[in-house]
């Protein structure tokens, strides 16, 4: 194996690393943003929750 086929390989290498590289920064900017909605969304649902009068479990069924 001559130095050319190594540098190439290397070269080869480095793209696919900073590929991956740009791939898994894309992820973390999505997974940060995803959290934050689901964070919302979360808070959305206590407020909604604590605005209830009477919680759905302490509710009387229908037939009583």
């Amino acid at each position: 194996m001559g130095s050319v086929d190594l540098e190439e390989k290397v070269a080869h290498l480095i793209r696919a690393v900073e590929d991956l590289s740009d791939v898994v920064a894309a992820q973390a900017r999505e997974i940060a943003g995803l959290e934050r909605r689901v964070r919302l969304l979360m808070e959305r649902a206590a407020e909604e929750e604590a605005l209830r009068e009477t919680p759905d479990a302490n509710v009387r069924p229908p037939h009583w």
